[in-house]
């Protein structure tokens, strides 16, 4: 069941990210907003850990993988626009 929460949570933080940071470049479409929702989570969880704001283990609510989501929709957006 925890894999599932985590699906349904990156889904949010994803759709929020996008919504809070639109874009023409950005990655669109369900399974991609749920990816960067989840990697935001996963971004969270990994420096809140190395700024001590999270205990070993322990991972990022919906705020945390929200701002994690905007940082991962920033470097995607520089990214994409040195390729293009």
């Amino acid at each position: 069941m925890g894999i599932i929460w985590t699906i349904i949570i990156g889904f949010v933080a994803g759709v929020i990210a996008k919504f809070i940071m639109p874009g023409s470049n950005e990655p669109s479409g369900f399974v991609l907003t749920t990816i960067l929702g989840i990697i935001g989570a996963v971004v969270a969880s990994y420096l809140g850990q190395a700024l001590g704001w999270y205990a070993p283990g322990e991972g990022a609510g919906l705020i945390g993988a929200v701002i994690g989501a905007i940082v991962v929709l920033f470097v995607w957006g520089l990214v994409a626009k040195r390729r293009v």
